[in-house]
C-alpha cells in the first residue's frame, strides 16, 4: 500500500506579518510629477519572487524605468460569475524620517504594533493577500474562480503609470473579470460600542487641479491693480472656505441607517452630519463621503520680494460624489472667477457599485465569522483607489481589505500620516477573513 502524501496544514497568518515587514522595508515612496523616488521595481521583484516560490508565474510590467506592477493568474476556471480581480498597489507616500518616532522604513514591532510607511496604505493588504494565496497554493486550496492578481505602481499618484497602463496596453492580463477587490474597506470603526465594517461600495471623484492668475509684472514699491499673486490668492480663499452642502449617495445612506439605528433615531440629510460625527476621529473621512470637497494644497508665484509677477499658480485638490459632479464644477468656476484659469493635472471619474450580489454576501459573511457581533455596512470612499481604472473594463469594484481595529485608534488619521502603524492581531484577522471570503467568492 503506498502512502498518500501529506498536505501541509493550513494557517493563512502564519507569515502575514513577515511580509508586510519586508514590504515596508522596501522604500517605494512616490513623489509625484518628480523622478526622485526609487520607484517599484525592487518591490514588484520581491512579490514575484513570493509567487514563483509556491508555483505562480507571474509577469511584470514596466510603463517607465522603475514604474513596475505585477500580474499573475491564479485559480481555476470554472465560475458562472466570470474572473475575479484581487489588486493592491506597492507605492506609497514619502514619509519624513525626522517627523517619526521609529524609522518609517523599518518595519518595527512596537506595542503590538508594526510601524512604517505602508503598514495602513497599503502594505497591509499586499501582505495579507500574498499569505492567503501562497497558503492556498501550498496547501492545494487553489479557488475554482479564476482569479487575477495585481499588484500596481503609481496608485499614489493616480495610477497613470500602473494600473492605467494596465488596462490601456495589457488588457487582455483582465479577460474575464466581472468582478474587483482592492483596498481601503473592510475595517472596522466603532460606534456606540459596536463595530461596524466598512465594505468600500463606492468613491468620489478627483480633480487634481492647477489654477492659474495673470497680471502686470511690475516693481513691488508701485501701486499695481492687475497683481496675479493678489487675484490668486481671492481664488484660493474663497476655494478653501466655501461649506460644500451635504449630498447623500446611496451607500451612506445605508451607512447611515445603520448608524441611526444604533443612536436610537433615523438618518435624514438634517442629521447627516451628527451621525457622522458618532464615528469620532474617522469623521474626517465619513464627513468627505457625504459632501463634494476642494482643498488648496500647493501655493507657487515670484522670484524676488520687490517684483510684482506675471503669473501666480495654486494647486486644489477636489474631489465630488457620484452623481454630483455637474454641481461640484460649476460652483468651483464660480468660487474661482473668471480671471483664473482651470487645468487638470488629473481628472478622474466616480464610481459607485450596486451593494448586492454574491460577493457582497461572501465579504458579509467572512467577517461575521470571525466577528458574530459586528455590523457590516458600505460607505463611500472619500478619496481614490486603482478601482478607477480597473472599472473601466466593466468590473463591479469593492474594497475589502479587511483589519479588526481597536475602538480607541485613530485609523484614518494613520493614512498618510506620521507614525503610520496597523495592530499586529489585525493583520492575523484580515487573513483569516481574506481566506474565509476565497472560499465562496
Amino acid at each position: 500500500m503506498t502512502d498518500r502524501p501529506v498536505q501541509p496544514a493550513s494557517d493563512p497568518t502564519a507569515e502575514v506579518v513577515e511580509l508586510c515587514r519586508d514590504l515596508i522595508r522596501i522604500d517605494t515612496s512616490n513623489y509625484g510629477s518628480t523622478d526622485d523616488g526609487p520607484g517599484e521595481r525592487k518591490a514588484a521583484e520581491h512579490v514575484a519572487a513570493l509567487l514563483d516560490e509556491v508555483g505562480i508565474e507571474s509577469r511584470l510590467y514596466e510603463s517607465e524605468p522603475g514604474r513596475t506592477s505585477v500580474v499573475a493568474q491564479w485559480g481555476g476556471s470554472a465560475s458562472d460569475r466570470g474572473g475575479l480581480l484581487l489588486h493592491g498597489h506597492l507605492d506609497v507616500v514619502p514619509a519624513a524620517a525626522e517627523d517619526w518616532q521609529v524609522d518609517p522604513f523599518s518595519g518595527e514591532i512596537r506595542d503590538g504594533y508594526l510601524w512604517g510607511r505602508g503598514t495602513v496604505d497599503m502594505k497591509d493588504f499586499d501582505a495579507i493577500l500574498l499569505a492567503v494565496v501562497r497558503d492556498r497554493q501550498r496547501t492545494g486550496r487553489v479557488p475554482e474562480r479564476p482569479i487575477t492578481l495585481c499588484f500596481t505602481a503609481d496608485e499614489e499618484a493616480g495610477g497613470h503609470l500602473g494600473a492605467e497602463v494596465l488596462v490601456e496596453e495589457h488588457a487582455d492580463e483582465f479577460e474575464g473579470c466581472t468582478e474587483a477587490v482592492g483596498e481601503v474597506g473592510g475595517f472596522s470603526a466603532t460606534v456606540r460600542g459596536r463595530r461596524i465594517y466598512l465594505i468600500e461600495a463606492a468613491e468620489k471623484g478627483m480633480a487634481w487641479m492647477r489654477l492659474t492668475a495673470r497680471g502686470r509684472a511690475g516693481h513691488g514699491s508701485m501701486l499695481n491693480h492687475e497683481n496675479a499673486v493678489t487675484a490668486l490668492s481671492a481664488a484660493v480663499a474663497r476655494i478653501g472656505a466655501y461649506e460644500w452642502p451635504v449630498r447623500l449617495t446611496p451607500a451612506m445612506r445605508t451607512l447611515l441607517a445603520a448608524v441611526a439605528e444604533l443612536a436610537g433615531t433615523e438618518a435624514t440629510p438634517e442629521n447627516a452630519e451628527a451621525l457622522v460625527e458618532e464615528f469620532g476621529g474617522a469623521a474626517r473621512m465619513m464627513g468627505a463621503a457625504i459632501r463634494n470637497t476642494c482643498n488648496p494644497t500647493m501655493l507657487d508665484a515670484g522670484y524676488k520680494v520687490n517684483v510684482i509677477p506675471t503669473e501666480a499658480t495654486a494647486h486644489v485638490d477636489g474631489r465630488f460624489l457620484p452623481g454630483f459632479e455637474d454641481e461640484f464644477f460649476a460652483t468651483l468656476a464660480a468660487l474661482a472667477g473668471d480671471d483664473i484659469d482651470i487645468d487638470f493635472v488629473s481628472n478622474q471619474p466616480t464610481w459607485a457599485t450596486p451593494y448586492e450580489g454574491d460577493l457582497v454576501d461572501a465579504m458579509t459573511r467572512s467577517i461575521l465569522a470571525e466577528d458574530d457581533e459586528a455590523i457590516v455596512a458600505p460607505y463611500l470612499m472619500s478619496g481614490g483607489t486603482d478601482a478607477k481604472h480597473f472599472r473601466k473594463l466593466g468590473m463591479r469594484s469593492y474594497g475589502f481589505a479587511p483589519l479588526r481595529l481597536p475602538a480607541d485608534l485613530d485609523f484614518t488619521a494613520l493614512f498618510h500620516g506620521v507614525d503610520e502603524r496597523v495592530p499586529l492581531d489585525a493583520l492575523t484577522f484580515g487573513a483569516r477573513v481574506f481566506d474565509r471570503f476565497l472560499d465562496d467568492a
